[in-house]
């Protein structure tokens, strides 16, 4: 049996108690859960309440028999699949593989039972039932992988479509000042402005190609680290006054409270990824409001956290927001392709690291980082 597949289910009915006791014994197994029933008004209860691999019906009951049983499950759509197979004191001879056929059986078994015949025929519909069932969640998964892929397409187009309309309008822009006066109408300031802005859209473009190279790399296990001697304190403090733009354009004050060195061996790189993923994520979702960066030591670790006072984080999305393409959830939908924090939990976990997140919606998130101090050695795909 598959470990990961529930166990089938399989219904019996007969009327004599022993009966069920008997069949019930004789086709027990780990791989399927054995639900009795006593006559056909308590199998229809079962029926309408599980799905089941197989229904094993006594043709001769009082009230409802076999045959009527049948006949109401191919009658309705929730057990009109589910294989029937009756049990008959009735010789061969006479008309009841007819009429059972009729009503939707796929097999007989006849008494006295064949304790081998019965194992055998049992088995192979619930084989049968594990495989519909395997190919099912395939599928499934198949659905969600083509969902995915669409949805990232749709993304990728969207979040690279806008940098490239706005340098194209800037180009088109420049060309009309250079038909027009030689460009001799733009200061030095205004064009200094023009080229900045083309660099910020160049960077964005590049930053989202990289996130999705890094996603290809994680995918293949060829993401590597080269640790190196380097001070998180100095990279923290680089990294937040390389952010003094984007920080201010999103309208945040980004402190910083550090040691005046945290020595450790990290691949800088990578680490410094970590820290400017943390930091455009609370710029984003900060709502313009002061964001606080600790870096400290902590238990012969480094523990660096990102605190802002945005609109927070509902717990139901806390560990949805660490995979791939997952944003949090809101009216107000930001840019991004949801890969900075997939990718950074990647990149700790290869330094033997972690994150965290604590949140309340309307209360901000703090983002928590650990590091052993030697990340030498870990791994290095």
């Amino acid at each position: 049996m598959n470990n990961h597949s529930a166990p089938a289910k399989i219904l019996i009915v007969d009327d004599l108690p022993e009966n069920l006791l008997a069949l019930d014994a004789l086709i027990r197994a780990e791989d399927r859960t054995i639900m009795q029933a006593a006559g056909g008004e308590q199998a229809l209860a079962l029926l309408l309440e599980h799905d089941f691999a197989l229904a094993v019906l006594d043709v001769q009951m009082p009230g409802m028999n076999g045959f009527e049983l049948a006949e109401f499950m191919r009658g309705t759509d929730r057990t009109r699949s589910i294989p029937i197979v009756f049990v008959t004191a009735a010789g061969k001879e006479q008309n009841y593989a007819f009429k059972g056929y009729e009503s939707g059986a796929v097999d007989f078994l006849h008494k006295p039972l064949d304790v081998q015949a019965v194992k055998s025929k049992v088995n192979v519909f619930v084989e049968l039932h594990q495989q519909r069932s395997a190919l099912l969640a395939t599928r499934q998964e198949l659905e969600r992988a083509v969902k995915m892929r669409d949805e990232f397409m749709s993304m990728v187009s969207h979040e690279l479509r806008t940098p490239l309309n706005t340098l194209f309008l800037q180009t088109q822009i420049r060309m009309m000042n250079l038909e027009k006066g030689g460009g001799q109408g733009q200061s030095p300031a205004q064009a200094r402005e023009a080229v900045e802005r083309d660099q910020r859209q160049i960077q964005n473009m590049v930053k989202l190609i990289d996130d999705m190279l890094d996603v290809s790399r994680l995918r293949r296990g060829t993401l590597a680290i080269w640790p190196k001697p380097c001070d998180l304190s100095l990279l923290v403090r680089r990294t937040v006054d390389s952010f003094a733009d984007q920080a201010a354009s999103a309208g945040c004050e980004i402190t910083v409270k550090a040691p005046p060195a945290l020595p450790g061996v990290w691949d800088e790189f990578r680490i410094e990824q970590v820290v400017a993923n943390l930091l455009t994520n609370a710029a984003r979702f900060g709502a313009g409001k002061p964001v606080e960066v600790t870096v400290d030591n902590v238990h012969g670790g480094a523990r660096l956290v990102v605190r802002d006072h945005g609109r927070g984080i509902a717990a139901a999305d806390q560990e949805r927001i660490f995979g791939q393409f997952e944003r949090a959830a809101g009216k107000d939908q930001v840019p991004g392709l949801g890969l900075g924090l997939y990718i950074t939990r990647q990149i700790l976990a290869a330094h033997g690291g972690t994150i965290s997140v604590a949140s309340e919606p309307g209360d901000g998130a703090t983002f928590k980082v650990t590091l052993p101090l030697n990340a030498s050695g870990v791994r290095e795909d």
